[in-house]
């Protein structure tokens, strides 16, 4: 879509995670463009401690290679954002609905072990998108809630933005599992914690995984009014 075309209501609900893209590179004025826009996102007190590193080419691909060698070698996970040890069965149930959509568009039955290996390992590698957004914030606040609270809000900022622009996207953990491979292949400073990255490029319409929109709690199930008539 071109840009200006779409109103804020169609970006939001016409965006889709994309873990297919073209062979074709995205322009870095583009890039600059959509990060630009992303950092109106609200920011508590203003603190604006977020911090973008935009890798391409040669260090994506040492990146990608890092990663995967690294889990397939049986590295321990290094993300540098705290997690569950176990997930809630509410919260699983939703990771596991999205699985089933996406393993069935993608054709991979519940037996094909080979093939969900391979799908695990395309988010090791960023679904070979030609651009990652690794967002990072300043170390000085470490600890503190507000960190992914500001992360959270300008990289769902991000996403909306770079859709409006006709880029596709996915909020990638897996992206970053071998964290060090990440911070030394796209030089990324030591007072910056690495919060999470963003595969970012131009989607394949062909590609069948990202035809799924995934399912989403209702307003009833997910807010309460208080003091309404």
């Amino acid at each position: 879509m071109a840009a200006g075309e779409a109103t804020y209501d169609e970006v939001v609900r016409g965006r889709r995670s994309i873990r297919g893209f073209l062979d074709k590179p995205v322009p870095r004025e583009l890039i600059a463009e959509v990060i630009e826009l992303a950092m109106r996102a609200p920011s508590s007190f203003n603190n604006q401690c977020w911090n973008f590193t935009v890798v391409a080419g040669e260090p994506l691909e040492a990146i990608r290679k890092g990663n995967t060698e690294g889990i397939l070698a049986g590295q321990p996970d290094s993300r540098e954002f705290r997690r569950f040890d176990k997930v809630p069965d509410e919260h699983r149930g939703r990771q596991i609905a999205i699985a089933k959509q996406l393993f069935g568009a993608m054709g991979i039955e519940r037996h094909d072990k080979e093939g969900r290996q391979d799908w695990v390992l395309r988010g090791f590698r960023q679904f070979d998108a030609p651009v990652s957004v690794v967002v990072t914030y300043d170390k000085v606040i470490l600890g503190s809630d507000i960190a992914p609270f500001d992360c959270g809000a300008v990289t769902n900022a991000l996403v909306n933005a770079a859709w409006s622009r006709g880029l596709g996207c996915v909020i990638n953990s897996q992206g970053i599992m071998q964290s060090p491979v990440v911070r030394e292949h796209a030089g990324i400073p030591e007072d910056q914690v690495i919060m999470i990255c963003v595969a970012m490029g131009w989607p394949d319409e062909t590609f069948p995984a990202n035809a799924v929109v995934s399912e989403r709690k209702t307003v009833e199930e997910a807010t309460r009014f208080v003091g309404f008539e």
